[in-house]
């Protein structure tokens, strides 16, 4: 029955290219010429922190997680460059209200997790908004990822255990060392009793500078939790 619905929908409402808006056959989201123009984030990559390694190269991590530098995660991890190409499909879903985004978007995220699955992942955790930005926005879109993510992969999520206590500016209006002094102490656990000892992973859209992710893993490991994943659809890369 649910099959025949959506066929009858398929025929009125012909599936879109969330890019570009052109009718598109079967479920990939994107029509073939958006999808060649997607840069995608595939190996070698640092097995650590996730960043592209130059091809043909055979060493499990990059210079600096090879340098030991303290890194607040287990693994970090993004399915696609931010770029030209893959932004007007995490800017419409974020601030036009291109919700339907979340699905596909989702399914990104379930790829580039691929190493977080295989070890093991307990809950998945959004980066919260601050209550004013949730009201004006109208939805976190961390948390439609997740929701969409839980049902692929049948792993729960926690709306609520993270919590954002103080207002920022937006991280997009601010660069550099602003960033970090942005963000700083702008997280709460507020269950630290549901999180212990579990593997937690968390998911945003897009990781710039990576400064609010680390945010949030520094408030969840001193809240007990036994390993902090970063997952996101998009990562800027230079």
């Amino acid at each position: 029955m649910l099959k025949f619905i959506k066929c009858l929908a398929d025929i009125f409402l012909p599936p879109r290219c969330l890019r570009c808006g052109k009718i598109i056959q079967g479920e990939n989201g994107l029509c073939d010429e958006c999808f060649s123009q997607i840069k995608f984030i595939s190996a070698p990559y640092c097995q650590t922190c996730g960043h592209p390694l130059p091809s043909g190269k055979t060493v499990a991590q990059c210079p600096l997680c090879v340098q030991g530098n303290k890194n607040l995660f287990r693994m970090q991890r993004s399915r696609v460059y931010y770029d030209e190409n893959s932004r007007p499909l995490i800017l419409n879903f974020k601030f036009h209200d291109r919700t339907e985004n979340a699905e596909f978007l989702a399914r990104w995220l379930y790829t580039a997790g691929h190493d977080i699955w295989q070890q093991g992942a307990d809950v998945l955790i959004p980066v919260p908004l601050h209550q004013t930005r949730l009201r004006t926005r109208k939805f976190n879109q961390s948390a439609l990822l997740c929701k969409e993510l839980s049902k692929i992969t049948g792993i729960p999520v926690d709306y609520t255990s993270l919590q954002k206590h103080r207002k920022t500016k937006p991280q997009v209006e601010c660069s550099g060392q602003m960033r970090v002094r942005n963000i700083k102490n702008a997280f709460t656990v507020k269950f630290p009793q549901r999180l212990k000892d579990k593997r937690i992973v968390v998911i945003d859209d897009v990781m710039t500078t990576g400064s609010t992710l680390k945010e949030c893993a520094k408030v969840l490991r001193l809240a007990g939790a036994k390993s902090v994943d970063a997952l996101t659809v998009a990562r800027v890369l230079k």
